[in-house]
C-alpha cells in the first residue's frame, strides 16, 4: 500500500476508536505509519481524510448491509414474518457495526461543515430511500418510482434511524424486531381510514 491507502486505513481505524471529534491528526499518523504532513499532500486536511476514509467505510458497509437484508427471513414465512426478520437483521447490525454506525452518527453532524460530506449523505439517503422500498416490496430499485420511494422508502429509513438512535444509547431500553412490528401494528388505526 502506498501512503495515501495507508492513511485510508489509518483514519478508518481512528474513526472505529474515537469517533469523528476526537482524532487528532497525530493519531492518524501514528495509527497508518505516514507522517503528519503527507495528510495534507494527499487530502488538504484532517476533514477531507476523514470524511474521504468514512465513505469507504460506509460504502464497504452499506453493501454488506444491503446483502444482509435481502435475505432476511425464512422460505414459507408470512409476510409479517418476513418483515420481523427484516428488523432482526437490522437490529443485529446495529450491535456488530456499532461503531461504524456512531461515526455516521457523527457524521450527519460534521455535514454541517462539510459540503462534499453533506453532498455524499444526502445521496446516500436518496439510495437509501429507494433501495429500502425495493426491498420491501421484492423487485429492484429501477422498479421503484419517485413517489414510492419517497414514501414508503422515506418511511421506513426514518424508522430505520430512529430505531439506530435508540439501540445506540440504551440498547437495554431498545425495542427488539417483535416489538417495532406491534408498534406499527398499533399505528395502523390511525391512517387506515385515509383521512
Amino acid at each position: 500500500m502506498g501512503n495515501r491507502a495507508d492513511l485510508l486505513a489509518g483514519a478508518r481505524r481512528c474513526l472505529e476508536d474515537k469517533g469523528w471529534a476526537r482524532i487528532t491528526v497525530r493519531d492518524i499518523a501514528a495509527e497508518s505509519g505516514v507522517s503528519m504532513a503527507a495528510i495534507g499532500y494527499h487530502f488538504g486536511s484532517r476533514e477531507a481524510l476523514l470524511t474521504s476514509a468514512l465513505i469507504e467505510a460506509i460504502d464497504e458497509w452499506g453493501t454488506r448491509l444491503g446483502r444482509t437484508l435481502s435475505s432476511y427471513g425464512t422460505r414459507g414465512a408470512t409476510t409479517a414474518e418476513h418483515y420481523e426478520a427484516l428488523w432482526a437483521a437490522v437490529i443485529e447490525s446495529f450491535v456488530a457495526d456499532r461503531t461504524l454506525w456512531l461515526a455516521t452518527l457523527e457524521a450527519l453532524v460534521q455535514a454541517e461543515h462539510s459540503d462534499d460530506l453533506r453532498r455524499y449523505l444526502s445521496g446516500g439517503q436518496v439510495e437509501g430511500r429507494r433501495g429500502l422500498a425495493a426491498l420491501l416490496r421484492g423487485t429492484t430499485e429501477d422498479q421503484i418510482d419517485d413517489a414510492t420511494a419517497r414514501t414508503l422508502g422515506a418511511t421506513q429509513l426514518a424508522l430505520f434511524t430512529g430505531l439506530m438512535t435508540q439501540w445506540l444509547t440504551d440498547p437495554e431500553q431498545a425495542p427488539d424486531a417483535g416489538e417495532v412490528v406491534a408498534g406499527l401494528r398499533a399505528l395502523t388505526p390511525l391512517v387506515a381510514d385515509g383521512g
